[in-house]
């Protein structure tokens, strides 16, 4: 039997001991095994509770179970759910009389929502919104993958689809009957406008994303500076806990330490790097090369000095591109440490000024942190694309629809072509057409049981 044809059960509910735990069952066998173990099947869609037993007639739990027979289910198959008391025992032993009843194994990673899709319950991109929505960890990334499972982009891409293979009709109908005088031109006419109005659409949806794919990701900052202008203690202050080593010593700081932070539901990761000096010590010149090449990834590079120090673009620089900058003004911030020493302001115009220590200039900076981050993800609420392969999908679908308008008057088996390559983009969008080599690599990343 072909794995797809076996029923698969997994645990579905969080890790163990819990006060409750959720077993699923999806497949032809699903009730088979509630049937096995709660002796009947409940009314569909109905809790029912139900004394477990094994194979013995001895109990196993008292239990609530539900049934969904297919495919009015989340999975398109039967499906068999036991709600049970969630210690380690009480599942080692249902999992044991699961596993005998013929044709059911282990579930694998994602499987539940492979099945899902394969059986047309969602498309690839409400599987990416589910998959994004379990792993959120802040508010707007969790509104964001609720969007993306609610077919924001997934409802668009369809009916983009749709109208694509509409114009392609009127332009294959006219090679089909340009022998007929005028009726070539009467299809073509309706074909161009309305692959105008597609190619406007699309390209309209990519320009308004900025950044809105690495909401997922989030935003990397990497504090970067020279030995003792306390780095580690601006991490420490940002993160409100003790994560970095703080020490009057040079070179304390010898690896990358990295910080997840919400801010106003923006994810934020912060980077304490290394101090960047010249150095005999190997343990240290790793820490600084790392350094280096953790600033050059970083969307924003905090130059940490100490109060009245002067800049030296040299050193800056040095993070980066080996010391040729490619970056933008705005992505490095000078912050001056240590303001609480000096004798008056005196900080330049655009530079931030902090106390480490006593966390003066703090909230500031976070503001700005939060206003940056603002704008570089950009309108997150209204967000259509979320990951990169859907960004790289829709532009090779707005490049097609382009260059059919450019071939429609003198090529129009050339148009329509590119007209067959932009519905089939908008296909693989939604998992429709030539998946077969993502789909592992999206559903292997899925936990067991979902």
């Amino acid at each position: 039997m072909h794995p797809r044809d076996q029923t698969i059960f997994a645990l579905s509910s969080g890790r163990t001991p819990s006060a409750i735990a959720v077993v699923r069952v999806s497949g032809p066998q699903a009730g088979l095994a509630l049937t096995t173990l709660a002796r009947k099947l409940p009314v569909p869609r109905r809790a029912s509770r139900r004394l477990l037993r094994d194979g013995a007639g001895q109990p196993i739990d008292d239990a609530v179970v539900l049934w969904f027979p297919g495919p009015a289910s989340a999975t398109g198959e039967d499906v068999a759910e036991f709600h049970v008391h969630g210690g380690r025992a009480v599942l080692s032993v249902l999992f044991a009389e699961i596993s005998v009843i013929p044709n059911i194994r282990a579930a694998e990673p994602g499987e539940f929502t492979r099945r899902a899709f394969e059986n047309g319950k969602l498309d690839l991109t409400e599987a990416e919104g589910l998959d994004d929505l379990i792993h959120a960890d802040t508010d707007r990334q969790r509104r964001q993958a609720l969007r993306q499972l609610q077919g924001l982009l997934g409802d668009r891409a369809r009916d983009w689809r749709e109208r694509v293979i509409e114009a392609s009709a009127l332009i294959e109908a006219g090679i089909d009957f340009s022998d007929e005088g005028d009726v070539p031109a009467e299809l073509r006419a309706p074909a161009i406008k309305a692959i105008e109005t597609l190619h406007g659409e699309i390209t309209k949806v990519l320009a308004a994303q900025g950044h809105s794919e690495r909401l997922r990701e989030g935003l990397a900052v990497a504090i970067a500076g020279e030995p003792n202008v306390g780095k580690s203690t601006l991490i420490n202050q940002l993160a409100r806990r003790e994560v970095a080593i703080v020490s009057p010593h040079a070179g304390t700081t010898r690896d990358v330490i990295e910080v997840q932070l919400d801010l106003d539901g923006y994810p934020v990761t912060i980077i304490d790097t290394a101090g960047i000096r010249e150095t005999d010590d190997p343990v240290e010149q790793e820490g600084v090369r790392r350094a280096r090449a953790r600033a050059e990834d970083a969307d924003l590079v905090l130059w940490l000095m100490e109060g009245e120090q002067v800049v030296d673009p040299d050193a800056m620089r040095s993070l980066w591109k080996s010391g040729d900058s490619d970056r933008s003004e705005g992505s490095v911030w000078i912050v001056r440490n240590k303001i609480d020493l000096m004798a008056g302001d005196t900080r330049p115009s655009g530079e931030f000024g902090i106390s480490a220590r006593r966390g003066d200039g703090i909230p500031e900076l976070v503001d700005a942190l939060v206003k940056f981050a603002s704008e570089f993800f950009g309108a997150t609420e209204g967000a259509v694309v979320t990951r990169a392969r859907q960004r790289d999908l829709l532009s090779r679908a707005s490049e097609s629809l382009r260059r059919s308008l450019d071939l429609v008057e003198d090529g129009e088996e050339l148009a329509a072509e590119e007209l067959r390559a932009a519905a089939y983009a908008l296909g693989r969008l939604l998992g429709r057409v030539d998946v077969e080599d993502v789909l592992g690599a999206i559903f292997q990343k899925f936990c067991i049981g979902k």
